[in-house]
C-alpha cells in the first residue's frame, strides 16, 4: 500500500512539474518579467513548485 502512495505522489509532482512549465511557458516576455521570472528560470520554478505538492 505505501509503494501506491509513493507513487502517486510522484505522479502528481510530474503533473504539478508539467503544467507549470507549461503556462509558464506560455506567458509572454514580459509578463514573465511582471511575476520575476526569467525564460531560463521557468523549469527551477516548475521544480520547486512540484515539490510542494504533496
Amino acid at each position: 500500500m505505501l509503494l501506491w502512495g509513493i507513487l502517486a505522489r510522484q505522479i502528481r509532482r510530474w503533473h504539478a512539474y508539467n503544467r507549470t512549465v507549461t503556462e509558464l511557458s506560455n506567458l509572454d516576455d514580459r509578463t514573465l518579467g511582471d511575476i520575476n521570472i526569467s525564460r531560463s528560470e521557468i523549469q527551477a520554478v516548475a521544480r520547486r513548485t512540484a515539490l510542494q505538492v504533496a
